[in-house]
């Protein structure tokens, strides 16, 4: 599921936007954004080796810090951006599916977004099992697919990679840092396992073994992917393609046949991603409500908390794809989530690191490498679209007041904590 997670946003939804502030060493970006990603995998493994249970980040931030509002408010960051995601990669799925009609934006494409998180929706409603099969199934589908693809499209190229060919604009270090944050972010679905340590077997030491397969298996398909599209298209033609890019690269390097397949496989892969995130953030939802950490509501409502949590999810995940274009739910995405993240390796470095033993080196590693992408991807987000930043911190800056409102403190007292 976190392999499914990551292939159904990281490739459809966020090539071309990486590709945008790259430029031709955008393929570079996704190594680079593996490797700040390998750092930050490792405190939510050694975390989750330690404690593995189904409440994931929740459990992790509330080791750290208490049921308080610092452990509060990043949870609910996490819980947004993966919300945000499942937006991200709803609206994807409508433009791609639009593309064989020559449409481009207009209503269809948030109908058909709400239309495929409300499929999500009802998928969910039919259990676990169901969620666990189906994602199964779609992720090897995706992970063959897209290979296939890569392989296709650099094999007809003749190993030309025509993005480099595209000297039409200087890109530098800066933007290619701040390209790092969607890298990032297309990786941040190994997340998501750290929410099954009550169902994966032996999951001291298969949660951290899962983390570390899905990255692995994500780079080679990222790769494969980002050259295969390099081959078929200049930068500013991806730039341009950049809401549908695979399947604008299919067509001159696979022909009519090739980019219908595409779109069908980014339809199977964007709806599959969307299920499993749906998935995923209702049970962190549900985690946090029994934690207390976050008010609910029933609304009328039947059923158990987690029901009442999807419909949430369901909820403000079709709102944002209503509302909100691909670049801004991408760099809102972002924006939640490294802050979510450096809050997540703080906590484990002051309160943790010796007793799970921990390296304090790799934890203000992972931290450091975080805070340069964020710097870095907040000053080009100034330059061209100020509004993203201020409705990010915005956002930041109400989750955690507010929490700290609810739960009426900032840290918990650790022997409150402990006991």
């Amino acid at each position: 599921m976190g392999t499914g997670v990551m292939i159904g946003a990281g490739i459809f939804a966020l090539t071309g936007q990486i590709a945008q502030l790259a430029g031709p060493l955008f393929p570079l970006a996704f190594i680079a954004g593996a490797i700040v990603t390998g750092f930050s995998a490792y405190s939510y493994i050694r975390m989750s080796n330690k404690w593995p249970s189904s409440g994931g980040i929740a459990m992790i931030l509330q080791k750290c810090y208490g049921p308080g509002a610092v452990a509060a408010g990043a949870a609910l960051l996490m819980a947004l951006s993966m919300v945000i995601a499942e937006s991200l990669v709803a609206r994807t799925f409508a433009t791609y599916v639009l593309r064989p009609f020559d449409i481009d934006g207009g209503p269809l494409v948030p109908i058909l977004a709400v239309g495929v998180i409300v499929f999500a929706y009802v998928v969910n409603i039919a259990g676990n099992r169901s969620v666990g099969l189906f994602s199964l199934v779609m992720a090897a589908i995706k992970i063959g697919g897209i290979g296939l693809f890569g392989i296709a499209a650099i094999w007809s190229s003749g190993f030309r990679f025509a993005a480099a060919s595209d000297p039409a604009q200087a890109y530098g270090v800066t933007g290619f840092i701040a390209s790092m944050a969607f890298a990032i972010l297309a990786f941040k679905g190994f997340t998501t396992i750290t929410n099954s340590g009550s169902e994966i077997t032996e999951p001291n030491r298969n949660v951290g073994r899962a983390i570390m397969l899905s990255i692995g298996i994500c780079v080679a398909v990222y790769l494969l992917v980002a050259f295969g599209v390099g081959s078929s298209l200049t930068i500013d033609e991806i730039v341009a393609a950049r809401d549908y890019s695979l399947a604008e690269a299919a067509e001159p390097a696979l022909g009519q046949t090739g980019f219908l397949l595409t779109v069908i496989l980014a339809a199977v892969a964007t709806a599959s991603g969307v299920l499993a995130s749906v998935f995923a953030v209702s049970r962190m939802l549900a985690m946090l409500t029994d934690m207390k950490m976050i008010p609910h509501s029933h609304f009328g409502m039947s059923g158990p908390i987690q029901r009442h949590t999807l419909v949430y999810t369901v909820v403000i995940a079709s709102t944002l794809a209503v509302f909100f274009d691909l670049g801004r739910i991408a760099s809102l995405g972002a924006f939640f989530y490294l802050v979510m993240d450096m809050v997540v390796h703080w906590g484990v470095f002051r309160y943790r690191r010796e007793e799970i033993g921990a390296s304090g080196l790799v934890l203000l590693t992972a931290l450091t490498l975080d805070a340069v992408v964020l710097v870095a991807f907040t000053a080009m987000k100034l330059q061209s679209d100020p509004v993203i930043v201020l409705y990010a911190v915005s956002g930041i800056v109400a989750v955690f007041i507010l929490e700290r409102l609810y739960l009426s403190r900032w840290l918990a007292p650790q022997a409150a904590h402990e006991h």
